[in-house]
């Protein structure tokens, strides 16, 4: 992946006023690292969605404050407004080249596993992301998991088995299971016998004519 790198200001409103910010297609966020001061900064909402669409929060992004020589940063938090799901601020993180940082990454399953195609089971997957260490020179966008492994339903992925590029440790358990292929769950087929007891009740068809031909319609015709 090329690099990625996206501008950002630094911010003097701050608290509520935030909100006319939002407004304008500007997401308020902070920069933070390294135990240094926490910057407040404002960044575009368009160009920041397109950039988190590609990097995650496991890509390094530059980011490019006043003119500055671009920050090696990772985008580390984002929170969204609950009733409309719209982004409204985001965190990034200071990271330096020579220090190992975590990060969480995306695991890409791929292939298919023998136990679906051939038994028809089920797969199961019991993680979607795994917690890492290493360099940010290091940092992958995602990990793959090659299901050709699973064969019978007794058989399952751990964390321990999953392939990843040198300078890479994964911080979950050892023992954690990835992915399993359950077996497909039966169909059972109920019959329904219907008794006298439970049978609906017969509808008696109305009788001929209408409450207009009846006697009472009737009286009631002639009396006016």
């Amino acid at each position: 992946m090329s690099n990625l790198s996206l501008v950002a200001k630094i911010r003097e409103v701050k608290g509520k006023k935030v909100s006319s910010l939002r407004k304008q297609g500007q997401i308020p966020a902070i920069l933070y690292g390294h135990g240094s001061k926490t910057v407040s900064l404002v960044i575009d909402e368009v160009p920041f969605a397109k950039i988190y669409q590609q990097a995650g929060e496991s890509t390094l992004v530059d980011l490019k404050l006043d003119n500055k020589e671009p920050i090696k940063v990772l985008i580390h938090d984002i929170q969204y407004d609950a009733l409309t799901d719209r982004l409204i601020h985001v965190d990034f993180l200071q990271v330096k080249m020579d220090e190992k940082i975590h990060a969480r990454v995306t695991l890409k399953f791929v292939g298919e596993a023998p136990a679906v195609k051939e038994l028809t089971g089920i797969l199961v997957t019991n993680l979607n992301e795994v917690e890492i260490e290493c360099l940010p020179n290091d940092l992958v966008h995602e990990i793959s998991v090659e299901l050709s492994p699973l064969k019978t339903f007794d058989d399952y992925i751990k964390i321990s088995d999953l392939k990843v590029p040198t300078g890479i440790k994964i911080l979950n358990q050892a023992d954690e299971t990835v992915a399993v292929v359950q077996e497909p769950r039966e169909e059972k087929e109920y019959t329904t016998t219907v008794t006298e007891e439970t049978a609906p009740a017969s509808v008696t068809p109305a009788a001929a004519g209408t409450a207009e031909d009846s006697p009472e319609a009737k009286t009631k015709e002639e009396k006016k």
